[in-house]
């Protein structure tokens, strides 16, 4: 049968606790919480201190203070209890750098990776398997500065020349292993065009026409292979802000693993400090009915 606790105990248990208030000068409450750190049974233990990662010893006496300030722990009870609560809060911040450290390292390394850029061997390798690569170069950005630039070149043999000849659609006609693309077609078409004399110039009149019509076809398709470029590199800084965006979260199994750690620290830290207020209001002389026994497991 439980004993009640008469009020005559409850007065002396009050008394008690005034002469068990523990140091009361600054000096005396600054030894005692060092004494506290020093021996505090899990405080040892905590800080990590490798070759490359070695958390601050000051950082855990400051927070140590704070916590020793707000708690007044006494007895060696209270002491374990705050020791505790303590060590699961600066887990729990160690668990917070953990996650801004997975993500710092997915942005990073998602973003280091994509700037290198395509390899252009495997480009080339690739747009060759494609049959007639043209329509695909030319949604990339790497692959309008490649058409740009073949167009500059042509243009430059054009203008030496002096006109758009079989000989230099030859020269630069790409990917001549496979059948002709549509780049190499146009071309072919524009030779024919450029070559017809219906109006019976002159030689002279006739390769002064083909070159100025040259010139201008290669004007055009260079400006739009520019422009497409242009809007190639501006959509790709979008997705490249996007893949940023996204890599803000870790995986999911990393995630999970963090999640996991951070509640089991909360509930061990919570479950210190209602311990401590009881075990605090105890020495005070307060009535405290019996805990509520709960069996709460930390594997989820």
């Amino acid at each position: 049968m439980k004993k009640s606790t008469t009020e005559k105990q409850v007065a002396a248990n009050r008394r008690n606790a005034q002469k068990s208030t523990g140091p009361r000068t600054p000096n005396g409450r600054a030894v005692f919480r060092m004494n506290a750190l020093k021996h505090g049974i899990l405080s040892r233990q905590v800080l990590v201190k490798g070759l490359i990662l070695q958390e601050s010893s000051k950082e855990l006496e400051a927070l140590y203070r704070r916590f020793w300030d707000d708690l007044h722990p006494v007895g060696v009870v209270e002491e374990m209890l705050t020791d505790q609560i303590v060590t699961a809060h600066w887990r729990l911040r160690r668990a917070l750098t953990a996650e801004s450290g997975e993500i710092a390292l997915s942005v990073d390394t998602g973003q280091r990776r994509r700037s290198r850029g395509p390899d252009p061997v495997l480009e080339g390798l690739k747009w060759r398997a494609l049959g007639d690569p043209i329509h695909h170069m030319e949604g990339s950005a790497s692959g309008n500065s490649f058409l740009e630039g073949w167009m500059r070149d042509l243009r430059t043999a054009v203008d030496t020349e002096g006109a758009l000849t079989r000989a230099l659609v030859q020269k630069f006609s790409i990917f001549s292993d496979t059948e002709p693309n549509i780049m190499v077609f146009e071309l072919r078409v524009l030779l024919q065009e450029l070559e017809a004399n219906s109006n019976g110039l002159n030689a002279a009149a006739l390769r002064e026409r083909n070159k100025a019509g040259a010139l201008a076809f290669l004007d055009q398709k260079i400006a739009d292979f520019k422009m497409w470029k242009e809007w190639a590199y501006e959509r790709d800084g979008h997705e490249e802000d996007a893949r940023q965006a996204a890599a803000v979260l870790p995986s999911a199994e990393t995630l999970e693993k963090i999640l996991r750690y951070e509640v089991k620290l909360e509930r061990q830290m919570y479950r210190a400090m209602a311990q401590l207020e009881r075990v605090q209001r105890m020495r005070r002389g307060e009535a405290i009915p019996a805990p509520l026994s709960v069996d709460i497991s930390d594997r989820g």
